[in-house]
Order: C-alpha cells, then sequence, then structure tokens
C-alpha cells in the first residue's frame, strides 16, 4: 500500500470516529445514559439500572465490586461500539467527586464531552470543575437535560442558567413538550418534526416512538391544547430570541448544542445520538513537545489511565492508550519515548468494561488496551516513526493523607505488590518518610473515599487486610534546589519531609500558613504544586 493511499484509509478511518466522554455531578444519570447509548449502538440488548435490584442486570460500565454494591462510578472504562457507520470510542467517568482526578485523566483522551445535566437540580458543583477542565482543554460542550419525566426547573431557566453560570451560549436542537408526568416528547427544531414517545418498562428496551409533522392537525389532540400552545409559545420564542446554531462557535467550545430528554424511560436518546454524530468532532491533530501531529502521521499515541485486576482470572494490568495518529498494528514496534527504547506491543485490547478482544489494528480516536508488564506509567508516549512526546496527562496534588498498615504480616509481598500497582492507575499517591522508624507507607488522595478503595480493592484483588491512620496535613509541595540543602532544613513539627514513589522530595504540610513560613525562611527552595510542575522545572535546567 503506497503511503498516499495509506494515509487517505486513515484519514477516513478517523473521520468515522467519535471520542467522548460523558460528565456529570453524581446521581444526574451519567451511567443511565451510557448505557442507553450501548442499547441503542446495539452494544448490549438490556440495559440495566444503577439502581437495579439483586435479580437485575448490573451496570454495564461498572464493573469493579465495589461499584456494584453502591450503585456509583469509582473508575473509568472505555466502551467502543458501532451506530450507523461510526465507531464511537465511549469514556464512562467516575461522578464521584473523590474520583475527579481520573475524570481529569480521562478527558485528555476525548474529543468532546456530554455535559449531563438534572432537570431539577440544573448545574451543580462537580459539573462546574468538570466543565472548567474542559473549556482549558478546549473540548468541544453538548449538553443533554437529564430526567424530564421529572419535575424540574423547565427548559428556559436550566438555558439561563447553563449560559450565566457557566459562562457559555447554548442553543436548543430540541425542545421538551412538557415535563414530569406531562412530558410528551421532543420537538426537532431542524426536522420540525415532534418525537412523541412511550413509556417503557424501566427503560430496558429501546422506546417506541411516533413522529408527527408540526404541522399535522392530530399533534394538538395527541398532546392537548395547553402543551401544544406552549410549544407554539417556546418555538415562537427560539426562532426569535434564540442563538442560532454555529458548527465553529461549537468546535471552539464557545457555543453548547442542548438535547432534552430522559435516559431512564429513553425519552430523546437516539434522537440525541443520531445529531451528535453529525456535529461531534472526529479526531484532530493534537500538540506534540515541538509542533503538531496530523493524524494521517506515523502512528503515535499516548497513556492516560492504568487499571489493575480488570481480568480477576489473569491479574492483569492493563495500559489504556488512546491513538492520536495513523494506524496501529498487532505486533508492531513503537519508540516508548521516556524508556528511550523500543518495544514490541504485542497482545493489544479492545475494551468493553471488564471484556475484552483482541486488536488487529486501530486508528485516530480509537483507546487500545496494552498489557503493562510494569513498561507503562501515565502519560507515556508511544511512537512507529521518530519518539514523539505528548504532554497530555496532568499530576494532580492530593489533598488528604493517611499511613496504611499491613494488618497481616504473612501478607506483606501481596501488600506491598498491591499498593505499588493501584499507586501506578494514579488512584492515590505513595509516599514514604525514609527519616522515621515507620516503614508504612503514606497515602495521599484527592478525596477520602479513594482510601477506602483502595482497602476494598487490597481486601478483594489481593487478600490483604488493612488499617488506615489519618494525617492532619492539608497541603503538599514538591521541591526543587540542592538535596543537601532540602534534607538540612528544619520542618518543624507542623510539617513532614517525605520521598514519592519517584524519589522526589516532597514536603507535608499542615495549613497553607505554615507553607507561607516555609516559605519565606528558605528561599533557596524551590516549592511546586505538582510533580508536573517540579518535572518541567528539571527538563529546562
Amino acid at each position: 500500500m503506497s503511503q498516499t493511499t495509506e494515509q487517505a484509509q486513515i484519514t477516513e478511518q478517523a473521520a468515522r470516529r467519535r471520542t467522548f466522554a460523558i460528565i456529570s455531578h453524581p446521581d444526574a444519570g451519567k451511567t443511565t445514559l451510557t448505557e442507553k447509548l450501548l442499547l441503542y449502538g446495539g452494544a448490549i440488548q438490556l440495559a440495566g439500572s444503577v439502581k437495579a435490584r439483586r435479580n437485575q442486570r448490573k451496570a454495564t460500565s461498572d464493573w469493579m465490586e465495589l461499584e456494584k454494591e453502591r450503585g456509583i462510578s469509582v473508575t473509568s472504562t472505555v466502551l467502543q461500539f458501532e451506530y450507523r457507520d461510526h465507531v464511537l470510542n465511549l469514556l464512562d467517568t467516575p461522578g464521584h467527586n473523590d474520583f475527579s482526578a481520573d475524570t481529569y485523566r480521562t478527558l485528555t483522551a476525548a474529543d468532546s464531552a456530554v455535559m449531563l445535566i438534572d432537570n431539577a437540580k440544573g448545574v451543580e458543583a462537580q459539573t462546574k470543575k468538570l466543565f472548567a477542565v474542559c473549556r482549558e482543554r478546549g473540548i468541544p460542550i453538548f449538553t443533554f437535560v437529564n430526567k424530564m419525566d421529572h419535575p424540574g426547573r423547565g427548559p428556559l431557566a436550566l438555558l439561563t442558567e447553563v449560559e450565566e453560570v457557566l459562562s457559555i451560549g447554548s442553543c436548543p436542537i430540541n425542545w421538551p413538550i412538557g415535563q414530569g408526568s406531562e412530558f410528551k416528547g421532543v420537538f426537532d427544531r431542524e426536522t420540525r418534526q415532534v418525537h412523541l414517545y412511550e413509556r417503557v418498562s424501566h427503560g430496558s428496551t429501546k422506546a417506541d416512538l411516533e413522529v408527527v409533522d408540526f404541522e399535522d392537525p392530530r399533534l394538538k389532540e395527541l398532546i392537548g391544547a395547553e402543551l401544544y400552545q406552549n410549544l407554539l409559545d417556546d418555538i415562537d420564542l427560539l426562532d426569535v430570541a434564540g442563538e442560532p446554531f454555529d458548527a465553529d462557535k461549537v468546535a471552539r467550545g464557545e457555543l453548547s448544542p442542548v438535547f432534552f430528554g430522559s435516559a431512564l424511560t429513553n425519552f430523546g436518546v437516539e434522537l440525541f445520538l443520531k445529531r451528535f454524530l453529525d456535529i461531534a468532532p472526529s479526531p484532530s491533530p493534537r500538540q506534540a513537545i515541538g509542533g503538531s501531529v496530523e493524524t494521517d502521521a506515523a502512528f503515535s499515541g499516548f497513556v492516560f489511565k492504568i487499571q489493575a485486576n480488570m481480568d480477576p482470572n489473569h491479574r492483569d494490568r492493563i495500559a489504556f492508550m488512546r491513538v492520536v495518529s495513523g494506524r496501529f498494528e498487532k505486533d508492531m514496534e513503537a519508540a516508548h519515548s521516556r524508556l528511550n527504547r523500543r518495544l514490541r506491543l504485542s497482545r493489544p485490547q479492545r475494551l468493553f468494561a471488564q471484556d475484552r478482544e483482541t486488536v488487529e489494528e486501530a486508528y485516530p480516536g480509537d483507546i487500545v488496551g496494552l498489557t503493562n508488564p510494569g513498561m507503562f506509567q501515565l502519560g507515556d508516549t508511544l511512537s512507529a516513526g521518530a519518539p514523539v512526546r505528548f504532554d497530555e496527562v496532568p499530576s494532580f496534588a492530593p489533598e488528604v493523607f493517611s499511613f496504611i498498615r499491613n494488618d497481616d504480616v504473612g501478607r506483606l509481598k501481596h501488600f506491598e505488590k498491591g499498593i505499588g500497582q493501584l499507586c501506578e492507575e494514579g488512584l492515590v499517591d505513595l509516599f514514604w518518610d525514609r527519616r522515621s522508624a515507620r516503614r508504612e507507607p503514606i497515602l495521599g488522595a484527592v478525596g477520602r473515599l479513594q482510601f477506602e478503595v483502595v482497602q476494598h480493592r487490597l481486601r478483594s484483588e489481593y487478600g490483604v487486610e488493612t488499617g488506615l491512620e489519618p494525617l492532619a496535613f492539608e497541603v503538599i509541595r514538591w521541591l526543587g534546589g540542592d538535596i543537601e540543602a532540602i534534607r538540612a532544613v528544619y520542618w518543624g513539627s507542623n510539617a513532614r519531609l517525605v520521598e514519592d514513589d519517584f524519589g522526589n522530595p516532597v514536603v507535608l504540610i499542615m495549613t497553607p500558613w505554615n507553607l507561607q513560613y516555609l516559605q519565606d525562611q528558605n528561599p533557596k527552595i524551590r516549592f511546586f504544586a505538582n510533580r508536573n510542575e517540579l518535572e518541567r522545572a528539571i527538563a529546562k535546567v
């Protein structure tokens, strides 16, 4: 195959891809919407509710036992399926605030995001945080207002809130007819058709619908005179005062197309999916250190997530790699930029939650699972040609800290292996106090629920019982400067000098006031907010 022909094939395949994440506040219905998109994509035949009873299906995207027990998502999973000649890579992210770092890292692999908003609650705290990350990265954002079958604030109030709170324009692609028990369906503004839905039991199958032209004289009778008049008034208002759809503004993240529906009962889900495919961006060039990488260039990709023990039978570790450019092929050789060596990428896998199959080839936008025998870290870059480095995956400073204790001396090796692998995933950070008589590791996390997940996984995956001893530190800083000078500092009782798992000096500090005091007393030492900042400073030297 000539280079021109191969590049044309790569371009064609990339154009078919839509790689996106769903972001929301907890309990807005994110996992339910994920399930319904899979249902309409033909990936599953029966959608399971997260709140399903014991004898019902569990959510496909929640594969970890703790997730099934608690009814929450605490890991990012990758779900690939085809729909209308498109390949969709859906990045399902944790909704719980304590796992925001995992969500942020996952967003680096996405080309767009679907922001899910609860009809009754509007724009919530976690949604604001995740939206800010999308805006910082310039990710196009699509809004799905969920739970229209429940009483809520109403579409006009929600649009106003989105625009005022998030400072982004909004353009309704469809419009709801009623809400709560009076929710009848949605009006498609482009086709000027009304989609009337029949409720389905638990939303476990595709919704039956009747499509009626807006001018059809039966419409007034079908939805009722009051809702019909409200719809006429709303459409007139939108046509006159609403912001028009502008694809360029959407691509720049300045305008969010808005859809209304109910994921639980399947109202509006398929209509959203069809229009999303038309509007959402396909993979585009990405900025690497030293220049931009086009999608039709030689293969390159970066690791944005690592997950241990997805398959309990094999106890393996999977590195999730986003393909940025070119064609990935099974058993190909690639340059590993951090290790400065070439690796054979054998046994690549396509993942669907915990299920997997061998990948023969993949294209820009696809997510490939690489078996990880300790070779990969978060942010690693692989490339077929000259070494490439993408600076895509951020590190995050933990906010809570705790000693973790192995309660079974006979399981020490299992404890050490488990802690090492879970920290490799980025679930928690690992620190050591080399000067202390205590040899227990210190864990740092964004939220305390992460400690609970670590203990659960150590118990269920490694057979290790542990205890936690919380530490009162609130602030962490990575340190730059002469290592002997750092070790000679008297840190006092309100700070503790430790090392991270990469051997970098780190100080844990009680309060922001203590941090300011230490900075004033030690002007020759540099204090960095996270490991990325330290590494960038070292690279400039």
